[in-house]
């Protein structure tokens, strides 16, 4: 029932509609007991006397069995039409609403929560829950209206067949308890657990494929692929084989009442001279019985669906339960563009040592700063503070003098571009991506940006230009050349601060070339925090700050750090003897 309630949620306008449909259930179930009752008349009429039997009665009742026969159908389709317009409101609901808390999540959210796993929660549980409402929630009225007619119906018709009935009844509701119970629900944990990693291994893998081809391996190669599929194997095996012999013995109890009825027709025979009105009784009883045995397989089916959606429904309040970032009630305005970082700490969720431990600097307005240092010292955590990925823990980080907490998200994010060395673009024409950051740009102003952002030479080889669509059915880019529609996106923008995490990273040497040209264009005047790994890029920058392990270990422009000989003069040395590496001439080649 709670499902249920956190289900009509959902429904908005459509909420009497499920309780339409369970009416109109419930009756369908009621009417389609009425056919076998006519039938018991109709054999009735038949035992009787040529003289006392009525050909009109039979015909009566034959058009009575067709008739409530048919109108059952008509009732339970109404009801499934019912359930369906509920159903479908439900899981457009739960995706619209599950998406549009999604998009107010810090942007550090997506960073531990892979696509494909947020795919799968919203997506694939939104469908389980339309299933539970569309099809299983119809068959709920029906599932405890029938019991209850059909055990009054028996006891009417004959108190030792009823009470004969009752035994392998209470033997299927023990087993059927048995087999959905605890153990029930926590192998439906277990199974969705098992589904979602498998779908997010499958969605890294397929990502993963051309590098599988090029080094001409196999799926065996991506293990954790093939771990989650084996471990989905073992488990699903394991609980088949544990419950084979109880499902055996349930459906053939369910579905051997007649092994229960004739051994007591022969007994009531014995002890009755009216073998006729036993014998129809039990005709009777072995019409009927199938639709109790349907009854309790529907309440069997209807428990494991309930267990799913409401499993499906916490997966999904579970994923959109991480609270946005706050807003301020009463948001001030950017009055300038200097960033300053003031003892600033932050501690990455489920982890137990600070990514930035007590950061402090400032970068003056329309100044440039590098951050450089090994993987894992803190760069990027710096980077992401000042755009809102994620707030300080302990801090603050400011932008022209106001808390970036005390800014409105939108204006916040109408001062700041950023470009990452992770490319997305969207599967959409060349021109889409890259108005994305300015939507109402001229075409003026778009050609402006591609001159800026060198890529004029990538709009010339594509056979519609601006026009021509990224991804499938469209161009695919090289990753050098994604970066440069980035480019032209964050120059479009033209934000008074920029924040650059490795924006060459996956640049060959003339790509790299042309975006050094165009993030001078892009970040001439602004305020910059840009990350680089490659030293030569950072060489000119107003200042450099040295990062280990959390903490700023240096700071200074190159020529400073280079005189002072510690760790920033080290890691030029070592970079400046990794760029001159070449392979020996002695190197035999195959």
């Amino acid at each position: 029932m709670n499902t249920l309630l956190k289900l009509q949620t959902y429904m908005g306008s459509r909420k009497a509609l499920l309780p339409g449909a369970l009416v109109l259930s419930a009756i369908s179930s009621l009417m389609g007991m009425l056919p076998f009752i006519f039938i018991w008349l109709i054999a009735r009429e038949l035992f009787k006397s040529q003289a006392d039997a009525s050909p009109e009665l039979i015909n009566t009742y034959a058009w009575y069995a067709m008739g409530t026969a048919v109108g059952g159908v008509c009732l339970y389709f109404l009801a499934l039409m019912l359930s369906h317009l509920a159903a479908f409101r439900v899981e457009t609901n739960i995706r619209r609403q599950a998406m549009q808390k999604i998009v107010q999540l810090p942007l550090g959210f997506f960073d531990s929560n892979t696509s494909g796993r947020i795919r799968k929660i919203i997506d694939d549980n939104a469908s389980i829950t339309h299933t539970f409402l569309a099809h299983q929630m119809p068959d709920l009225a029906g599932s405890i209206m029938m019991p209850i007619a059909s055990l009054l119906l028996l006891f009417v018709f004959d108190f030792w067949f009823g009470l004969a009935c009752l035994f392998p009844i209470m033997a299927a509701l023990v087993l059927m308890g048995s087999t959905m119970g605890k153990r029930g629900r926590h192998f439906m944990k277990k199974y969705m657990d098992a589904l979602e990693e498998m779908n997010t291994e499958a969605v890294e893998y397929v990502r993963g494929i051309p590098v599988v081809k090029v080094f001409q391996q196999t799926v065996f190669s991506f293990k954790n692929l093939y771990n989650s599929i084996s471990q989905y194997k073992d488990m699903v095996s394991k609980f088949t084989k544990m419950w084979e012999k109880p499902v055996s013995a349930y459906i053939v109890i369910i579905n051997g009442f007649v092994y229960v009825l004739v051994p007591v027709a022969i007994l009531l025979m014995g002890h009755s001279s009216n073998f006729a009105g036993v014998l129809l009784n039990l005709i009777f009883f072995i019409l009927i019985t199938p639709i109790f045995a349907q009854s309790i397989m529907k309440n069997m089916h209807l428990d494991q669906a309930a267990g799913q959606a409401a499993e499906a429904v916490n997966r999904i309040e579970i994923l959109t339960h991480v609270d946005p970032l706050p807003v301020a009630s009463d948001p001030v305005s950017v009055r300038g563009h200097e960033i300053s970082f003031i003892g600033a700490c932050f501690t990455y969720p489920g982890s137990r040592e600070k990514a930035i431990d007590n950061i402090s600097f400032t970068i003056p307005e329309g100044r440039t700063y590098a951050l450089v240092g090994a993987s894992g010292s803190g760069k990027t955590t710096i980077a992401r503070l000042v755009p809102r990925f994620w707030d300080a823990d302990i801090g603050t980080v400011t932008i022209g003098g106001s808390d970036v907490k005390d800014i409105a998200p939108k204006e916040l994010m109408q001062h700041v571009s950023f470009v990452f060395q992770n490319t997305r673009l969207f599967k959409a024409t060349l021109l889409e991506n890259i108005c994305y950051g300015n939507p109402h740009a001229t075409d003026e102003a778009v050609e402006r940006a591609v001159d800026l952002a060198q890529c004029r030479e990538i709009i010339e080889k594509l056979p519609h230009g601006l026009r021509t669509k990224i991804g499938i059915e469209g161009t695919y880019l090289s990753g050098g050349e994604q970066q440069r529609i980035a480019l032209v996106r964050a120059i479009l923008k033209d934000a008074p601060i920029v924040v650059l995490d490795e924006a060459t990273a996956f640049s060959d040497p003339e790509n790299e070339h042309l975006i050094q040209k165009a993030l001078e264009k892009l970040t001439k005047g602004k305020t910059v925090l840009t990350i680089a790994h490659r030293l030569t890029s950072v060489v000119d920058v107003d200042s450099i700050l040295v990062m280990d392990a959390g903490k700023i270990a240096e700071q200074g422009n190159h020529r400073e750090l280079i005189h002072r000989q510690g760790t920033y003069a080290r890691m030029w040395h070592e970079y400046q003897q990794s760029i001159q590496w070449t392979i020996g001439k002695d190197v035999q080649y195959a």
